[in-house]
């Protein structure tokens, strides 16, 4: 009996959201499939458990039951919502004087770690010449400059893609970022304009020099960009990542190579030697330190594989 009434019930909820809220058919199929997890779930309890008996309590145990099979935090929360809003309409059409699903929340959703190259990774992808392109020409030239900058100085691709070779300010132009060589610093203007000064090791001065030396003749109309496409005008991130991606795969790396991974590996390493958690905060133009504090959870993981690996005692049988 109590199936049936709590069959009525969650029909005449998804009919509510048809006729009322004009809701797809698709997104009422959904809500259907939450709604009838919540049925399975109660009638679990007792075959004669009605909906309208359902405390916080068991919703709680609900969720706990559906992470504990599995499911992703993000599917709880949206099930979450949808008995949220059922057990709403119900309060309406029944005696029901609370809402049981108030003030649960979801597991809190995993927090991806950024993707980082290791050291000798990270050396070989800068350092090393695509194994079919000639080292000395303008695109392998300008490759190993922008590949040794990226991960010298821990540049997104768009600051990277913005340099100027150095500082101009024509009529309404003036630069975003250019390299200072006699500093030995890059100056970049990040999110939300905000703009930095970052070292450039010896080794990406270097690169850029010799790019530099071959860049004048390949310049077409705009004389300002550092890094520029095979037509002379300032390159794209876009170019930038497909460039830096047949590079590693060309070099036989087995990782997805993007931009962005000489970022994480700039700062991943940086840690790994210094520990300055506000130095590297600043160096990669981090308004919070939140934000930069995920890759000491990096560095962290790194030494527990080390450990799994040496340690005797932690070597499974």
């Amino acid at each position: 009996m109590s199936g049936n009434a709590n069959q009525t019930w969650i029909d005449g909820y998804l009919a509510s959201l048809l006729t009322q809220r004009k809701l797809s058919p698709h997104t009422i199929s959904n809500y259907g499939r939450d709604l009838a997890e919540l049925a399975t779930l109660t009638q679990a309890i007792n075959s004669d458990t009605l909906l309208t008996s359902l405390t916080h309590v068991h919703i709680r145990k609900f969720a706990a039951q559906l992470h504990a099979r599995g499911l992703n935090a993000a599917s709880i929360a949206r099930k979450l919502s949808s008995w949220r809003g059922f057990f709403a309409w119900l309060a309406e059409q029944t005696s029901l004087t609370a809402n049981p699903v108030d003030g649960i929340k979801a597991p809190k959703r995993a927090r991806n770690l950024p993707q980082a190259l290791s050291v000798d990774d990270t050396v070989r992808l800068v350092s090393q010449t695509h194994p079919h392109q000639d080292a000395a020409s303008p695109a392998a030239l300008c490759n190993h400059a922008m590949f040794e900058l990226l991960y010298s100085s821990g540049l997104r691709v768009s600051e990277l893609a913005q340099l100027d070779v150095r500082y101009a300010k024509e009529g309404d132009y003036h630069s975003q970022g250019w390299i200072d060589f006699a500093s030995g610093e890059v100056s970049v203007t990040g999110k939300g304009g905000k703009k930095r000064q970052v070292p450039v090791g010896a080794a990406a001065l270097q690169a850029l020099s010799a790019w530099l030396a071959m860049r004048g003749a390949l310049v077409k109309t705009d004389p300002h960009p550092l890094f520029l496409n095979e037509r002379g005008a300032r390159i794209s991130p876009r170019l930038v990542q497909i460039r830096i991606k047949a590079h590693a795969r060309a070099l036989g790396m087995p990782a997805d190579v993007h931009p962005h991974m000489l970022r994480h590996s700039f700062a991943s390493h940086m840690l790994q030697s210094s520990g300055d958690l506000r130095a590297v905060q600043e160096m990669l133009g981090h308004a919070s330190i939140a934000a930069t504090q995920i890759y000491t959870a990096l560095d962290f993981q790194r030494l527990a594989s080390v450990y799994d690996a040496a340690h005797p005692r932690a070597r499974k049988k």
